[in-house]
């Protein structure tokens, strides 16, 4: 597996779609915070969501998620896909991107790249650890985010 980029603007420019189930069962949602690393001699993927979000729900009950990167056009539809739940609408239908089984989880056709990772940990993020500026800046009004790490099994091009 080789994956070359500016690790630092991947998630904060380029915005990600964060998915997980099955292609018979899956929610996505646009995120744009999250990293690449090394973890426990492992290359890995950090993701970060609320516990209120859909897709938070079948994080906790798959063992893989996808986070893929689509080119600039698809921006607008990134926008509506992070601001929509799965709950109350097929985001995917309006979305108009193809879903595609991806080894047991999801990612769309339309993806310059997904990385498909195996879920190694969820923490949740404690705001008493946290510097006072943050935790008022991003929790004052909402809970904190999960962190989910996953082992990065394929990268799909």
């Amino acid at each position: 597996m080789e994956f070359t980029t500016d690790v630092f603007s991947q998630y904060d420019k380029k915005w990600a779609l964060l998915t997980a189930g099955n292609i018979e069962k899956f929610n996505t949602m646009t995120i744009s915070w999250g990293g690449f690393g090394t973890l426990w001699n492992k290359p890995v993927a950090t993701v970060y969501v609320r516990n209120s979000r859909y897709t938070h729900e079948f994080l906790d009950n798959n063992e893989f998620f996808t986070v893929s990167f689509y080119p600039d056009e698809h921006k607008k539809i990134l926008s509506v896909l992070g601001s929509k739940s799965g709950r109350e609408m097929d985001k995917i239908h309006e979305s108009g991107l193809t879903a595609k089984e991806c080894g047991d989880s999801v990612t769309f056709e339309e993806a310059e790249v997904t990385f498909v990772c195996r879920k190694l940990m969820r923490q949740p993020l404690e705001i008493k650890y946290m510097l006072v500026d943050i935790a008022y800046q991003f929790y004052d009004r909402e809970a904190p985010h999960d962190m989910y790490i996953g082992e990065i099994v394929d990268i799909i091009k």
